[in-house]
């Protein structure tokens, strides 16, 4: 998680804003379903990476 910093709205509130990165194997969760492709591999890749961008803005 990282922290992006603080800025004003154009209304004057006062905003903060986060992300967060991270990867699963979405094989720990039991999440198994694949299909080869013809081009040789698998459809779908094991790896998940779950992007949060998010913003917060301070009440009074």
């Amino acid at each position: 998680m990282e922290f992006e910093g603080v800025a004003l709205s154009p209304w004057g509130q006062e905003v903060i804003g986060f992300t967060a990165r991270t990867e699963i194997d979405r094989e720990d969760f039991d999440i198994t379903w694949n299909r080869a492709v013809e081009t040789g591999g698998v459809m779908v890749g094991k790896r998940v990476t779950i992007e949060i961008e998010a913003e917060a803005i301070r009440q009074p």
